[in-house]
C-alpha cells in the first residue's frame, strides 16, 4: 500500500493550516510547520514553510495543499528535496501551457490551484520522496487586507491532525498610523495552550506568536492526538487622525488611505428585488425570509424602501417607496412572511420595474442614496432571457442614477452575468453560499452597504507629478470600509499635496492634506521585518485587481487592452493572476503534470441543474402534491391562482422515473433539451464533431436498454482516443493504452488533456480553452452512461452531429399558438422543424435525482 501524507494550510485575509496523515501514522512526519505573516500597512506578505521526513524504508508520496484567499496572489513556490531545489516559474498562460505540455512529455509534474470554498482557493502539489529523505515546501503569497465593518481580520484555521515538533505561527503587524485595537481569539484554546500564546504590542507594532510544545498540543498525555483543531483569529483596526486620511511613501511610491468616520449617514432609498421562482423553494426562501425580517429591523427611520418579488410574473409590494416607519416596517414584515416560491425567472422585467419605481419616486430626501439589491438563485428563464440584452437594458435604464448590487444564491446562477451587471451600474456582486448561515451572509452583506456616509468622492493629486494612479473616483463610501489610492511619484517632490472632494449628507466637502516626502520615507527605514518595496508591490497588486475588474464590464477591444496591461504587471511582479500560470517541475519519473492557474469566482460554477426557461422549476421545492399553502389575501389573489394551477399540474403529472438518452442546455436560450435517438438501427451514433475544436464523439446504445453504454471521444491535438464504457475507461495515444476503472478515482494527463475519474460517478475530459466533456455513470435501473458538455460557448459554428447541431443551429420558433409557457413548442434545428413537448425526466448530471426536472423532449433520427 502506498502511503500518502496530506498537509493543507489555508489563508483568507488569513491562513488555514491543515495536515493529515493517511496509512501508517508516523511514517511520513511533519517535523516543522511555520506560518510567517508580515502585515505592513494592510499589505500582507505570507510565507508558509513545511518540512517533512520519510521515516519509512521505502518511497512515499507527500501532497502539499495550501488554501489561500481568493484575493491573494501567489508570488513564489519551491520545494527542496535532499538539498535540490525545484522552483515554480510564473509565465503568461499560453507560454506556461507549452511548458506544462513539455513537462508531461518528460514525465515531470506541476502544481494545481482550484476553488474550494466561499473565500478560499487551493494550491496543490505532490511529490514522491525516497526512504529517509526530507522535503521542504515553501509558498509565498501577497494580499491587500480589506477593511469591513470597521476592522481587519486575520483568520488562521489550525488543524494539523498530528503532533508537530516545531509548530509556530508568527503574525507581525506594523501600522504607522497606530494600532487602535488588537484582539485574538480561538475556538480550541485551553489553559495549557494559552501559555503558548504571546502578544507584544506598542503604539504602531504588534507581534503575535503561537508556539505550542508537543505536550501542549496533546488532547491527553497518554494519547498522540492533537488539540489543534479550530480557528485562531487576529482582529485589529488603526487610528485615524487627519481628516484627509494618511499618506505613506516608500522608494517613490505612495499609498493613500482614506476612511472618514463619525459622519452623518445618508438616508437610503432601497428596493429589494427578490427571486421567488421554483428553484428558491424550501430552505432558500426560508433563509431569505429570515434575513429580510432582520434587515427590516435595521432600516433607519429616514430610509425609504420597497419590495419587488418575481418569478415569471413581477409583483410590487407597494406602488411606491415607503418611509421606514414602525407601521410600514411591520406591514413589510407581514408581506415577507408570506413569500413562497414557484414558477420561472424574469430578471429583466423585475429590475426594470425597480428602476421605474425609483424614477417615479416623490418626496424623497434631497440628499439620499438610491440602490437596488437583487437576490436570485437562477438564470433568466421568462421574458427576456438573453443575458447580454438584459445587461444592456438595465444599464440604459439605470444610466448612472442608482447603484445595483447583485447577490447570487448558490451555484445555478451565472455569476459572470450578475458581476458584469453590478459593476456596470456602480455596485458589486456577491455569491451567497447554500449553507446553514446563508441568512447571516445576506444580513452581513446588507450591513456593509447600510451606512453610506459619502458620495461622489474624488481624490485629486498633481497630474504632472504622479504616474500610474489607481482608481481615484468613487461613487459611494460606506462607514467601516476604506478607500485606497496608490501611484508613483514621477519627479522630485518635497511635498505631495492631495485634495478630496465629496458630498456628505449635510454639505459638500473639500479636504486638503500635504505629505512631506522625506519624512514619510523615513517612517519605514530600519524596520527589520518589513519586506522591501512593499508599497510598489501594493500598487502593482491594486492596479492588477482594478484592471481585471474593469475588464469584466468593458467592450471587447477595451477588454483586450486592459488584460494586456494587467498581464504585463503580473509578469513584472511575479503574481499568479487569472492571466498567468505557475509551472512547478519535479524529478523525472513522477506521474502527472498540472498547472497552477488562478480561478475566478465566475469559474466556480456547476452546470445548471434545472431547465431555465420554464414556469415550473421544481428542483429545490417540495415534492409534487405537497405544496406549501399560500395565504389568499386580496392583493395576492392572482398570485394564488397561479399557484393553484401549478398545484393542479404537478398533481396531474406522473413522477418521472425515466432518464433521457441525452441532455443539453441550448446556448443563450437557457432551455434544457431531452434528446432521444433511434440509434438502435446503427452500430454507433455520430453525436458530435467540431473541426475547429478538434473534437468528435460517437455513442453506442445498449443491446438490452435504450440508453448509451459506450462513448468514443476523439481529440485531434493531442491525438488521443478515449473509450468510455460501463466497464472501464481506456485512453489510447501513440498506440499505447492506459486503463482506468470505475471502481476507483484516478487521473491521467496526456499533453495537457486531463482525464479524471470520480469513483462510480463520472469521468471528465478537459483541455485548456476547449469544451469539457463529462460522462455520468448511472446504475438505475441498469448501468448506462449520460453525456454532457461544459463551456459550450467554445463550440464553433461548424459543430455538427445528432447532438452537436443543437449547439449552433437550434432556435425556438415564435408562434402565437405555441408560446413559451405551453406544453408544446416548435424547435428549428438545421433547417428541420420539430414539435417538442414538455416532459419531466431525471437528470443524470445530478448526484441526487430524487426530483424530476422539466425539459423539452425531441426525437431525432440518427
Amino acid at each position: 500500500m502506498e502511503e500518502r501524507m496530506l498537509f493543507t494550510l489555508m489563508v483568507f485575509s488569513s491562513v488555514v493550516v491543515l495536515a493529515e496523515t493517511i496509512a501508517q501514522k508516523h511514517a511520513i512526519k511533519i517535523y516543522s510547520l511555520h506560518v510567517d505573516c508580515k502585515v505592513t500597512s494592510r499589505f500582507a506578505h505570507t510565507v508558509i514553510t513545511s518540512k517533512i521526513v520519510n521515516q519509512a524504508n521505502e518511497s512515499r508520496e507527500a501532497t502539499f495543499e495550501v488554501e489561500l484567499p481568493k484575493t491573494a496572489f501567489i508570488t513564489n513556490f519551491s520545494m527542496s528535496i535532499d538539498g535540490k531545489v525545484y522552483p515554480g516559474i510564473i509565465k503568461e498562460k499560453a507560454s506556461a501551457q507549452k511548458e506544462y505540455d513539455t513537462a508531461v512529455s518528460h514525465g515531470l509534474s506541476a502544481g494545481l490551484v482550484k476553488i474550494t470554498g466561499r473565500k478560499l482557493e487551493q494550491f496543490h502539489v505532490s511529490v514522491s520522496i525516497a526512504a529517509a529523505s526530507k522535503v521542504t515546501f515553501e509558498l509565498m503569497y501577497e494580499e491587500l487586507l480589506k477593511r469591513q465593518l470597521g476592522k481587519f481580520e486575520l483568520l488562521i484555521k489550525v488543524r494539523p491532525k498530528q503532533l508537530v515538533k516545531h509548530f509556530q505561527i508568527d503574525v507581525h503587524i506594523f501600522e504607522p498610523q497606530g494600532i487602535r485595537f488588537l484582539e485574538t481569539g480561538s475556538t480550541f484554546m485551553t489553559n495549557e495552550l494559552t501559555e503558548a500564546l504571546t502578544k507584544v504590542q506598542n503604539e504602531t507594532k504588534a507581534h503575535i506568536l503561537f508556539k505550542p510544545t508537543v505536550d501542549q498540543q496533546k488532547i491527553n498525555p497518554e494519547l498522540d492526538e492533537t488539540l489543534l483543531n479550530g480557528d485562531f483569529v487576529v482582529r485589529y483596526d488603526v487610528k485615524r487622525g487627519a481628516a484627509a486620511g494618511d499618506i505613506q511613501i516608500v522608494n517613490g511610491y505612495f499609498v493613500h488611505y482614506f476612511a472618514p468616520h463619525e459622519m452623518p449617514v445618508f438616508p437610503k432609498n432601497v428596493i429589494f428585488v427578490i427571486d421567488r421562482s421554483g428553484s428558491m423553494a424550501g430552505r432558500k426562501i426560508e433563509q431569505t425570509r429570515d434575513a429580510l425580517l432582520k434587515i427590516l429591523q435595521d432600516l433607519r427611520l429616514e430610509d425609504h424602501f420597497s419590495f419587488i418579488t418575481f418569478n415569471r410574473k413581477v409583483v410590487e409590494w407597494k406602488s411606491s417607496l415607503l418611509q421606514a416607519t414602525a407601521e410600514n416596517v411591520a406591514s413589510a414584515a407581514g408581506f415577507v412572511q408570506t413569500l413562497s416560491a414557484s414558477g420561472g425567472t424574469d430578471i429583466n422585467r423585475a429590475l426594470l420595474t425597480a428602476v421605474s419605481v425609483l424614477d417615479k419616486a416623490e418626496r424623497l430626501p434631497e440628499r439620499s442614496v438610491s440602490m437596488i439589491i437583487l437576490l436570485t438563485d437562477g438564470q433568466p428563464t421568462s421574458g427576456e432571457s438573453n443575458v447580454e440584452v438584459i445587461q444592456e437594458n438595465i444599464q440604459k435604464a439605470v444610466n448612472g442614477k442608482y447603484t445595483l448590487f447583485c447577490l447570487g444564491f448558490g451555484f445555478d446562477v451565472s455569476y459572470r452575468f450578475l458581476e458584469k451587471m453590478a459593476l456596470s451600474n456602480g455596485g458589486i456582486a456577491r455569491r451567497i453560499y447554500e449553507n446553514a448561515d446563508a441568512a447571516l451572509q445576506l444580513q452581513g452583506f446588507y450591513q456593509e452597504v447600510a451606512t453610506p456616509i459619502l458620495m461622489k468622492i474624488e481624490m485629486q493629486y498633481p497630474e504632472n507629478a504622479i504616474e500610474g494612479l489607481t482608481k481615484n473616483n468613487f461613487k459611494l463610501f460606506f462607514e467601516g470600509s476604506e478607500i485606497i489610492v496608490s501611484g508613483k511619484i514621477s519627479n522630485e517632490l518635497d511635498l505631495l499635496p492631495v485634495e478630496i472632494k465629496a458630498q456628505s449628507h449635510m454639505s459638500d466637502l473639500t479636504l486638503k492634506e500635504e505629505a512631506n516626502v522625506k519624512e514619510k520615507e523615513q517612517v519605514f527605514q530600519n524596520q527589520s521585518y518589513i519586506f522591501g518595496n512593499f508599497i510598489e508591490r501594493l500598487w502593482a497588486y491594486l492596479t492588477i485587481q482594478q484592471l481585471l475588474e474593469k475588464s469584466i464590464s468593458a467592450q471587447e477591444e477595451d477588454q483586450k487592452t486592459l488584460e494586456a496591461q494587467a498581464l504585463e504587471l503580473s509578469l513584472q511582479y511575479s503574481f499568479v493572476t487569472p492571466l498567468t500560470s505557475m509551472v512547478v517541475t519535479k524529478p523525472a519519473g513522477q506521474e502527472q503534470a498540472e498547472l497552477a492557474n488562478k480561478p475566478t469566482e465566475a469559474d466556480n460554477e456547476k452546470p445548471s441543474s434545472f431547465p431555465v426557461g420554464d414556469a415550473y422549476r421544481l428542483r429545490s421545492g417540495p415534492p409534487p402534491g405537497r405544496w406549501r399553502s399560500e395565504p389568499k389575501s386580496v392583493s395576492n389573489k392572482k398570485l394564488s391562482s397561479v399557484v393553484d394551477r401549478l398545484r393542479d399540474k404537478t398533481r396531474a403529472r406522473p413522477l418521472a422515473n425515466e432518464y433521457p438518452q441525452l441532455l443539453l442546455q441550448l446556448p443563450k436560450q437557457n432551455e434544457i433539451i431531452c434528446l432521444n435517438t433511434d440509434g438502435k438501427a446503427h452500430p454507433s451514433v455520430h453525436l458530435l464533431s467540431d473541426p475547429e475544436q478538434g473534437l468528435a464523439v460517437m455513442g453506442k446504445l445498449g443491446d438490452r436498454i435504450n440508453h448509451f453504454v459506450q462513448f468514443d471521444i476523439n481529440y485531434v491535438n493531442p491525438p488521443v482516443q478515449i473509450r468510455v464504457s460501463t466497464d472501464e475507461i481506456v485512453l489510447t495515444h501513440n498506440n499505447e493504452s492506459t486503463r482506468l476503472l470505475w471502481t476507483e478515482s484516478g487521473t491521467s494527463t496526456i499533453q495537457g488533456l486531463r482525464v479524471s475519474v470520480e469513483k462510480e460517478r463520472s469521468v471528465t475530459a478537459s483541455l485548456s480553452d476547449m469544451v469539457t466533456v463529462k460522462i455520468s455513470f448511472v446504475k438505475f435501473p441498469d448501468d448506462f452512461l449520460g453525456l454532457y458538455f461544459l463551456n459550450t460557448d467554445r463550440f464553433s459554428d461548424k459543430v455538427s452531429g445528432v447532438l452537436g447541431q443543437f449547439y449552433s443551429k437550434a432556435q425556438f420558433e415564435n408562434n402565437s399558438n405555441m408560446n413559451q409557457r405551453a406544453d408544446g413548442r416548435l424547435l428549428s434545428v438545421s433547417g428541420a422543424v420539430h414539435k417538442v413537448t414538455r416532459q419531466y425526466k431525471k437528470d443524470y448530471r445530478l448526484e441526487s435525482t430524487s426530483e424530476p426536472v422539466p425539459c423539452w423532449s425531441v426525437d431525432v433520427t440518427a
